[in-house]
């Protein structure tokens, strides 16, 4: 019997541990050769369909993925890379964290790849699975709301390192760096306490499917909790970029009793509440935002932020996943990184009596 048509009852040999399994691994386990795994990687019509389907089965039980890169690369070498998956390549947020991961593996002779999930989950699977076709030394993932990450499990037992950014994954016990969302929000939230406002607007993404979104809520909600003031939920109001969060900002203000102050979620958010308030000509509200951004200091007042360092998220997981490559085997670790309250004045008005 050829090896195009195997016996389809080979007893097959548990999945190696250790590296990722390699074609000649799947190849043994099927009962075939390498050429012809090869071949059913590059769709030949000569190999039947009893054999592609076969060698398919144990490519899954496996875990094997081909190498893209090397399959289509003639002659040269490589480069190692390691791949980074961001929700959003517009957001200058996951800029400035590409860039300080960038920053960190350059000086180990890696390069970057970037890939963008669009906050969908299918996609980010898919982003994902074509890094790792292309053999990616790492992977780096800031994950999307309603992803399952159990799809990398067998990459994480073979011993690929991977780490997630900004938001943990679910399912798979990894490596992870966050920010502060939670604190960063009290924090805020009680600066204008702290000032006299008990009437504290909320624009941001509520019910948030994201972590970031309903960490920085739950700080507003433990916040009010704290300084005995009862949430009014009239008070929160959905806003994620700047036309929504503004249409939401003048809906709060038009109400009987408005807010005197505002937290604002996220810098876009933060934006839409400076154009409502600048559209009413209103100067007697307070404000702050979640993370800072360009020209905050420019306004009058200008603009109180809880800021994250961006750039330090980006190299702290980078040196987490050199680490890794550099043979550290140790259990998962999850680094949380500070906020900072940064005063410019919207934030330290006082309500007016």
């Amino acid at each position: 019997m050829s090896e195009e048509d195997p016996v389809h009852e080979v007893k097959r040999r548990a999945r190696p541990r250790g590296p990722r399994p390699t074609l000649k691994d799947v190849a043994r386990v099927a009962g075939v050769s390498p050429r012809t795994v090869s071949r059913v990687f590059n769709r030949e019509p000569r190999i039947s369909d009893r054999t592609r389907k076969h060698v398919l089965e144990v490519v899954e039980e496996l875990g094997f993925r081909p190498n893209l890169m090397a399959r289509n690369m003639r002659v040269g070498a490589r480069d190692a890379a390691v791949g980074l998956v961001i929700p959003d390549l517009a957001n200058p947020f996951f800029g400035t964290v590409a860039s300080g991961v960038e920053k960190v593996i350059r000086t180990r002779g890696l390069n970057l790849v970037i890939a963008s999930s669009d906050e969908d989950a299918e996609r980010e699977q898919s982003v994902v699975n074509t890094l790792l076709e292309r053999q990616v030394m790492a992977l780096m993932v800031v994950p999307s709301a309603g992803s399952d990450h159990r799809y990398l499990r067998a990459e994480r037992k073979h011993g690929l390192p991977i780490v997630f950014l900004d938001r943990p994954p679910d399912g798979l016990p990894c490596d992870v760096v966050l920010t502060a969302n939670f604190d960063g929000a009290a924090r805020a939230v009680a600066h204008l306490v702290g000032h006299g406002h008990r009437r504290i607007g909320f624009l941001g993404d509520v019910p948030a499917a994201l972590y970031t979104r309903r960490e920085r809520y739950r700080g507003y909600c433990h916040a009010l909790e704290q300084a005995g003031v009862e949430l009014d939920e009239g008070l929160v109001d959905h806003g994620h970029h700047e036309g929504d969060a503004a249409e939401a900002t003048r809906r709060l203000l038009a109400q009987e009793r408005p807010p005197t102050a505002m937290f604002a979620a996220n810098n876009l958010a933060c934006m839409g509440v400076i154009i409502a308030l600048t559209r009413a000509q209103r100067r007697d509200v307070a404000l702050v935002g979640f993370d800072d951004f360009t020209l905050a200091d420019a306004f009058e007042p200008g603009t109180s932020v809880v800021a994250q360092d961006a750039e330090r998220l980006g190299t702290t997981a980078a040196d987490l996943v050199l680490a890794r490559i550099d043979g550290d085997h140790g259990d998962p670790r999850t680094v949380v990184l500070p906020t900072e309250l940064i005063s410019r004045g919207s934030g330290e008005l006082s309500p007016i009596a």
